[in-house]
């Protein structure tokens, strides 16, 4: 389906003459297709990913080797976030942008995962990214404790499935 925007338009979310190509720490929250528990499981308050857990784990880690701008904090996999590609809708992001990055996990990871349960062309991952641009070294340490503490709260999180939800979540 070509782009039709009068179809295909979406309020951003990003900050508005924000350079995302500049140094910066940014906290990501990506979610899986349709928020399924894909990834794993949460027990006693900690994440026990699964293979498809471990192959967005091994992709993260990764991306400093392929994105040599890249330095990665806190983050954890839990069993219902990231988002898939867009489909045949195709944004144009600025090479080594927050958004190609994402862009680039979200591939690398999707193609892995797809060979791994026979599923290929099956979306992982919705279309978009939540981000937010940290700005202090205290709103840092917040996005840290946040991102650590995800396991233990996920039996709260009305985004678990079984009660609420789920991210893969960085800084």
């Amino acid at each position: 389906m070509p782009y039709d925007p009068d179809r295909h338009h979406r309020q951003t979310i990003r900050l508005q003459e924000y350079d995302y190509t500049q140094p910066g720490a940014s906290f990501v929250t990506v979610c899986t297709h349709n928020r399924g528990n894909l990834f794993g499981a949460v027990s006693k308050g900690e994440m026990r990913p699964n293979a498809f857990g471990k192959v967005v784990e091994d992709v993260w880690k990764q991306l400093p080797a392929h994105s040599p701008n890249v330095v990665l904090d806190a983050f954890v996999v839990m069993p219902n976030d990231t988002s898939r590609p867009t489909d045949k809708l195709r944004i144009n992001v600025t090479p080594g942008s927050l958004g190609a990055i994402v862009r680039s996990f979200k591939s690398a990871s999707t193609k892995q995962i797809n060979i791994l349960r026979n599923t290929p062309g099956a979306p992982v991952w919705q279309r978009n990214y939540y981000e937010h641009v940290v700005r202090t070294e205290e709103d840092l340490e917040s996005t840290r404790n946040y991102v650590l503490g995800n396991p233990a709260k996920w039996d709260e999180d009305p985004d678990n499935l079984l009660v609420g939800g789920a991210h893969v979540r960085a800084r």
